[in-house]
């Protein structure tokens, strides 16, 4: 019996739509819409130009299922955007756009849902370790803000905990760390490992980096805008600029010691996976070496932190594929 579906990733800065034909459990994936996510209102207005596009129209039937992963915290099926003044319901879609079943995950819930049906080669592994079987998995992951998701495991398979752990204390590890947060503490007062670890945050740190380095002091000033990451990448990868390679440096120290606070936590011994827009963008940084000393670094327990896997979630379209796997669950359960 042929059906259809629509699954979403919905961020800050971008979103990504897509639908599919499942058919006697064969699935045709239709092409990807992008969408800038603030050149609209709200997340209906984007919803509403997918489901009008051609590709849509042509399906000879309306979708069944729809999963949206969406960046922010999900309650009772309602989701208000971190870093967009958007909110949405579940129900309300449902309703709206006369879909049947309509499910909200957080991004980094969805992402989770995909990390075992990731092809090997979009895993670029920054230590191997010792990976134990059935132990709790962590993925996380840096850009327009900061996303964790925990996977536990569960009767026969790992399951997705979502969480708001990028918002915790912004925790500095030495002397140039501890500076920066009294700088961003004049700034926001209470400095979360969002601040840090986000396009806008690598702005912070190449910023504090131009002001308060007398190294630094005798360069050309470069003016920044308040999320310019991308810019601070490129000035490091192609034009070695100094202030740039040494903000990407200081990222990735504290990009290490957070993860590995995270690992910790849960003692993450079947992985740590880094997704996010920023990890594939600057991998010859993350495997430089500061990253690992940092994730490691952490007195008596730095032994076992050497035997945790770690790796760079390459796929950019995680969350898409999560968002995916719940939108086809909800029609393989019917089938049962």
């Amino acid at each position: 019996m042929q059906q259809h579906i629509i699954y979403g990733d919905i961020g800050g800065t971008k979103t990504l739509l897509q639908a599919a034909q499942y058919n006697d459990g064969t699935i045709n994936d239709h092409d990807v819409r992008h969408y800038q996510s603030n050149a609209y209102d709200n997340f209906s207005a984007i919803l509403n130009d997918f489901l009008e596009s051609s590709q849509i129209t042509a399906l000879p039937s309306s979708p069944v299922a729809a999963c949206f992963a969406v960046a922010g915290p999900v309650v009772s099926q309602c989701a208000q955007l971190t870093n967009l003044p958007w909110k949405i319901d579940a129900n309300e879609i449902a309703e709206k756009f006369s879909i049947p079943h309509v499910r909200l995950l957080n991004d980094f819930e969805a992402a989770a849902l995909a990390v075992d049906i990731l092809p090997c080669d979009d895993l670029v592994p920054l230590q191997v370790g010792c990976p134990q079987t059935q132990s709790t998995r962590v993925i996380l992951g840096a850009g327009t803000g900061m996303g964790v998701a925990w996977l536990v495991w569960q009767d026969s398979g790992y399951q997705p905990i979502s969480t708001e752990a990028g918002h915790v204390d912004f925790a500095p590890t030495d002397a140039l760390q501890i500076c920066l947060l009294e700088a961003l503490q004049k700034k926001f007062q209470r400095v979360s490992v969002e601040r840090l670890l986000s396009g806008a945050g690598l702005t912070y740190i190449f910023n504090f980096l131009q002001e308060h380095l007398k190294e630094f002091q005798n360069l050309t000033p470069v003016h920044l805008n308040d999320d310019d990451g991308a810019i601070i990448t490129a000035l490091a990868v192609e034009q070695k600029h100094p202030i740039a390679t040494r903000a990407l440096e200081l990222f990735a120290e504290i990009y290490g010691a957070y993860a590995g606070n995270l690992a910790l936590t849960g003692l993450c011994r079947s992985g740590v996976y880094l997704a996010g827009g920023i990890a594939p963008k600057i991998i010859d940084i993350l495997r430089a070496g500061g990253f690992m000393r940092a994730f490691c670094n952490k007195g008596r327990f730095s032994d076992l932190m050497k035997t945790i896997p770690v790796g760079v979630i390459s796929n950019p379209s995680i969350g898409l594929l999560g968002a995916k796997k719940s939108a086809l669950q909800h029609i393989e359960k019917k089938f049962v």
